[in-house]
């Protein structure tokens, strides 16, 4: 499938977004229909920026039992990557560095980003790690690829967006959640007009329906 996101290097990084099993396998509690489907996409860019000694990245939603980012307690969202759970393990198709894994969600905040939290309750954001990592490593561009599209990967993108990295999406590595029909397509309009690249060819798919919390409010 070639290299859609090459050249890599040393100063470019791979941001792979929560392809957890909640999210990517048709068993999780909030599946993304055809996050499967995308693996080999992921994987294959991944064996090309690791053969380039370009810095790959994990995030991983790790939420506690009990949230306000759930919906059992006034959140929007069903029960979902649980800490400790099969639900928040990597989709064993993945392998990832333990050493390059970004957990977000931990002390119960909203997770979307994988460079901010935000409190469900107040609003107030704080950073993760992860713009800390990407500048110890000289990191000027970032490709992100995972799930979803219309959610963490978007908010992951524009994040990094603003903070001044060259940031692109890689097409074939993404599926929407589709809350709305057409949620993953405007949500990489808005990246596009915030100046995110997108790269090769896009795949398509929407959540099972019969699960679908009502949309979060975003900030």
């Amino acid at each position: 499938m070639g290299n859609p996101s090459g050249p890599w290097s040393t100063r470019h990084a791979l941001i792979v977004v929560d392809v957890q099993n909640d999210f990517a396998d048709p068993a999780g509690s909030l599946s993304v229909t055809g996050g499967d489907a995308i693996l080999p996409a992921i994987n294959a860019a991944v064996d090309a920026a690791r053969a380039a000694g370009s810095l790959v990245i994990y995030t991983q939603d790790w939420h506690p039992a009990r949230t306000p980012h759930f919906a059992i307690d006034g959140g929007v969202w069903p029960v979902h990557c649980v800490a400790g759970t099969w639900g928040a393990a990597f989709h064993p198709a993945l392998r990832p560095d333990p050493d390059a894994v970004i957990r977000k969600g931990a002390q119960g905040e909203d997770g979307y980003s994988g460079f901010t939290v935000r409190d469900p309750s107040t609003g107030a954001t704080v950073p993760t790690p992860l713009d800390k990592l990407l500048h110890e490593h000289e990191i000027t561009k970032v490709t992100i690829c995972g799930l979803a599209t219309d959610y963490c990967v978007k908010a992951t993108a524009l994040d990094a967006a603003t903070l001044g990295y060259r940031t692109a999406l890689l097409a074939a590595a993404i599926a929407a959640v589709d809350l709305q029909r057409g949620d993953g397509e405007r949500a990489v309009a808005e990246m596009v007009a915030a100046g995110i690249t997108v790269e090769g060819t896009a795949q398509r798919a929407t959540h099972d329906r019969r699960r679908d919390p009502p949309p979060p409010h975003e900030s």
